[in-house]
């Protein structure tokens, strides 16, 4: 497979509005030892990528936002966590994957997915894609799946586990609901009422409109809360957490994370920020789900790589539901039929 000597890359010098984001011409990467080069075809604009160009930090974490995202200028200038595409090269002693593997891939706080190449360890959270999506419905797994999923995994989710996800339309929840469900969790999502079809054919069980009715003081109880929004602390929700379960904080500020420990070892519930670390055994998981029909890629909108300002504006309006897909070079090598199984808003 031919590799350029220069790539296109969305880079952003300044944090600020999304005019800040901009294409350049960089050196495509080289695979060093035990790396893999990715020609990257799709990638998706996240929150996370809008906090960190915005500096939208949550309260108390300004400090350790500029370790990893950049003091006066950002650190990591192409930003991007997820990426589908196809193996252009690997490093030595890689004998994982080969040149033209399909694949999905996690760069984390590393960043680099909205660039046309992107270098990462062959050990890291990468997995061949799922065979019954493209690479544009593929991509979708991995920000909001991988997120999702490290949470559940430290919970015991069963059969009649009732589960409130509170934000329920946005990448991390409509996973969360999928997850949850295949689980065989009874589930209730919280967002607007205009998506409540959408929550409810990824299976919500109930949907609550958070524009009529306060979730925390309508009385119902729940195994485990999922706040994918930031405004369900702890001294809110206690309440409605049943003895012994727990509340997982996707967005939680600093004196969240502060106290959480606290209030686990006092109330027995376990309150945790923490997704801990999930790698290439979770994405593969939610590949051989999507595989089986048991997940669906949720696509808002799609952008190709020169509209990246549009697709930052587009997020920052915060309507976002499921991913907002970048199409960064064209797959000519992914013939793969779309699948039925992808929910186009």
């Amino acid at each position: 497979m031919t590799t350029n000597t220069t790539m296109t890359a969305a880079v952003y010098r300044r944090f600020g509005a999304p005019e800040e984001v901009h294409l350049e011409q960089r050196p495509t990467p080289s695979p060093k030892p035990g790396e893999v080069l990715i020609r990257v075809h799709a990638s998706t604009v996240s929150v996370a990528d809008h906090r960190a160009r915005a500096r939208d930090i949550p309260s108390g974490l300004g400090m350790l936002a500029a370790i990893g995202l950049g003091l006066f200028r950002p650190s990591r200038p192409i930003l991007g966590m997820d990426a589908a595409g196809v193996i252009a090269a690997v490093g030595s002693g890689v004998t994982v994957f080969a040149p033209g593997d399909r694949v999905i891939a996690s760069m984390d706080a590393a960043f680099g997915g909205h660039a046309e190449y992107v270098c990462l360890p062959a050990d890291g959270a990468i997995t061949r894609a799922p065979a019954t999506m493209t690479l544009e419905e593929a991509v979708t797994l991995v920000f909001g799946g991988i997120t999702a999923q490290g949470f559940f995994n430290q919970v015991a989710i069963g059969p009649g586990t009732s589960v409130l996800v509170n934000g329920a339309s946005g990448a991390v929840g409509t996973a969360a609901i999928q997850l949850a469900k295949h689980l065989g969790a009874d589930v209730t999502a919280v967002t607007s009422g205009g998506n409540a079809a959408l929550v409810t054919s990824l299976g919500a069980d109930r949907v609550i409109d958070y524009t009529r009715q306060d979730f925390a003081s309508g009385g119902g109880t729940y195994d485990v809360i999922v706040d994918c929004v930031g405004n369900a602390p702890f001294s809110r929700v206690e309440a409605s957490i049943n003895p012994g379960g727990a509340l997982l904080l996707v967005i939680s500020d600093l004196w969240s994370m502060l106290r959480s420990r606290g209030q686990s070892r006092r109330s027995g519930k376990l309150v945790t920020w923490n997704v801990g670390k999930p790698g290439a055994d979770e994405l593969a998981y939610l590949v051989s789900l999507a595989d089986s029909g048991r997940y669906q890629a949720v696509i808002d909108r799609s952008f190709d790589l020169a509209d990246i300002v549009d697709a930052h504006r587009y997020v920052d309006t915060g309507r976002k539901r499921g991913n907002v897909v970048l199409r960064v070079t064209h797959a000519e090598t992914d013939t793969v039929v779309p699948s039925p199984r992808q929910r186009s808003i």
